[in-house]
């Protein structure tokens, strides 16, 4: 089975000469395989097509995607947006007493099957001629476990509830206090407990517009979950929270679903795991078509993903699977020191840091951890001059790149346009192209206005540029955030290998431990109490500075005996009460 896509917010006819039209063989056989459309796009009827991929490389803006897919998905075909428009391929199943989750790449339908499983949008079965109804879905759906839950939503009975994906656009939608906003949801008269749970009470009587990106995303949690509702779908939860907020969430998710239907989309494989008791794996091309595996215990389903070939259906997802080291990094880092600190104090009107003395060396990428609000942001400021400590010296003469937390798309005008801006000729070296450009997959965003990006396309955008700066340190804060768990795997490699090539060193700042375990060479661990005092100590071996970390969260990690991945243990389990009595909370190999 052979689909024709044509992506139309890349597809620029009027800048090009119709090279997919006028480079088609069957076009100049005498066919009309691809015409132009009465919109002034090219239309491709698949049932001509030949599937040669001259129009593929032959369009100068990649708007064009010719796939082959297994004739086993053809009829499984449940949404499709017009003729050459995107294509979803089954649906995932929402079980009572479970969480299920949803793992998958970014842009191939996870948000569309969420509309249609809460009646948002009545699916077409492929008839987007048509005004789509419900009887020929139920009729196709009939004896099926997701028969009762479809017609209950046909029928108006099924209400949900959503936490959306991008939580710093809450304040643009609403004004106001905290409180005044949880307040119109409050089904249950649970605020205050929520509240509580979500480690939020200082937070429920301050502006929205004052709020962090952590503090919004558990506003954003805490809305969803006071709402009454059938069913709860959680896209990206833990997204600016750290380990302890996103351990917090994961129980109060968990205890909702255990009443509730609840579905939850996580690219954090660890909080992915220790939440979710079935998964969904999904896998496609962005902007092109979308597949939903059959269901999986948390455990396969992960290990699966991990190794990128889905054996019931023969395809391969992944072209290498992806693997865990047994053993803790090394940790005898041996470079030439590029800045050293004494002990740093600084105070703010309601908040003090105090950092421990300590060194970063030339080429090394020191992961920071810690709470959020304890002056991790702050320090990094401090090293790159930009504020002064009230106590100690910093011995640098350092240029700082940084990439902010939240990231504002204020350019006007193409990704490639805002590169060519910031970094002039650089932009187009090899060195770029080959190291931060293709392993991020700028390629197919180069020609779309910054404001049209989706945030995971304004995240690589934002890492490229910090990377491809000239300086002496990169600080990349929450690089994670938005992007999904092939995308941070692939960032993660990009910021080492730059690092490694170029003799500079990194900071990174993230609460994705997975993301730390690969990106870092050594560990700065942050701990206080959040908004009113922080301490920084490091950096620091991996081994040493992990299980510090580990042991201020109170949590430890196993080895996957399949693919030696990290999996929390459950808390007061025999191997967590050995590894804490060990010592070791996370390397265990």
């Amino acid at each position: 089975m052979r689909i024709a896509v044509l992506n139309k917010d890349k597809c620029q006819s009027k800048r090009c000469n119709q090279e997919c039209i006028s480079y088609c063989p069957r076009v100049r056989s005498g066919d009309e395989t691809i015409i132009m459309g009465e919109k002034g796009k090219p239309v491709i009827t698949e049932a001509l097509c030949v599937g040669c991929g001259i129009c593929v490389h032959k369009c100068p803006f990649g708007a064009i995607q010719i796939i082959n897919l297994a004739h086993e998905l053809e009829g499984e075909l449940v949404q499709q947006y017009g003729k050459n428009g995107f294509r979803l391929y089954r649906l995932p199943v929402p079980r009572a007493g479970e969480v299920v989750g949803i793992l998958g790449p970014n842009g191939i339908g996870k948000t569309t099957a969420f509309k249609i499983l809460t009646g948002q949008e009545i699916p077409n079965l492929g008839n987007y001629e048509e005004e789509p109804t419900w009887e020929p879905v139920l009729e196709k759906y009939a004896g099926s476990e997701l028969f009762n839950h479809l017609e209950k939503v046909a029928d108006g009975k099924i209400t949900s509830s959503f936490k959306p994906q991008y939580v710093d656009m809450l304040p643009r939608v609403h004004k106001g206090k905290v409180r005044e906003l949880l307040e119109k949801v409050d089904d249950n008269g649970q605020l205050d407990e929520i509240a509580q749970e979500l480690d939020m009470v200082s937070v429920v009587d301050r502006e929205l517009a004052e709020l962090s990106g952590g503090e919004l995303q558990r506003v954003a949690i805490a809305a969803s979950v006071l709402k009454e509702a059938d069913l709860y779908y959680f896209d990206e939860p833990s997204s600016y929270l750290d380990i302890y907020q996103r351990l917090n969430v994961a129980k109060v998710i968990q205890r909702i679903a255990e009443t509730k239907r609840v579905m939850v989309i996580e690219h954090d494989l660890a909080v992915l795991d220790f939440l979710t008791d079935t998964v969904h794996l999904m896998y496609g091309s962005e902007g092109a078509y979308g597949v939903l595996a059959q269901p999986r215990t948390v455990r396969n389903g992960i290990n699966t993903y991990l190794d990128g070939f889905l054996k019931e259906e023969n395809v391969r997802i992944r072209d290498k699977s992806i693997k865990f080291e047994t053993r803790a990094p090394r940790e005898d880092w041996a470079s030439v020191e590029l800045v050293s600190f004494g002990q740093l104090k600084k105070s703010f009107e309601n908040f003090s840091l105090t950092t421990e003395p300590g060194a970063i060396k030339a080429g090394e990428v020191v992961g920071i951890v810690g709470p959020n609000a304890t002056g991790k942001t702050t320090f990094v400021k401090i090293l790159a001059d930009e504020i002064s400590p009230d106590e100690g010296d910093v011995d640098a003469d350092v240029k700082v790149s940084y990439k902010p937390q939240y990231i504002e798309p204020t350019f006007e005008g193409t990704v490639n346009e805002l590169l060519m801006t910031e970094l002039g000729g650089q932009s187009a070296s090899g060195f770029f192209k080959a190291e931060i450009a293709a392993p991020l997959n700028l390629e197919p965003i180069m020609n779309r206005e910054l404001p049209s990006l989706s945030g995971g396309e304004l995240q690589r955008t934002a890492i490229a540029l910090a990377l491809a700066r000239e300086a002496d340190i990169y600080l990349i804060d929450e690089p994670s955030a938005y992007l999904d768990s092939n995308q941070r795997m692939e960032a993660a490699r990009t910021i080492r290998r730059v690092m490694e090539k170029t003799g500079r060193s990194g900071m990174i700042v993230d609460h994705d431990v997975y993301f730390i375990d690969m990106v870092s060479d050594s560990i700065m661990v942050f701990s206080g109490e959040p908004s009113e005092t922080g301490l920084g100590e490091g950096p620091f071996g991996m081994r040493k500075g992990m299980n510090m970390f580990l042991k201020n969260v109170d949590i430890t990690f196993r080895r996957d005996n399949d693919t030696n991945r990290p999996r929390i243990n459950k808390k007061d389990s025999r191997l967590d009460r050995e590894q804490k009595s060990s010592g070791e909370f996370y390397y265990t190999g």
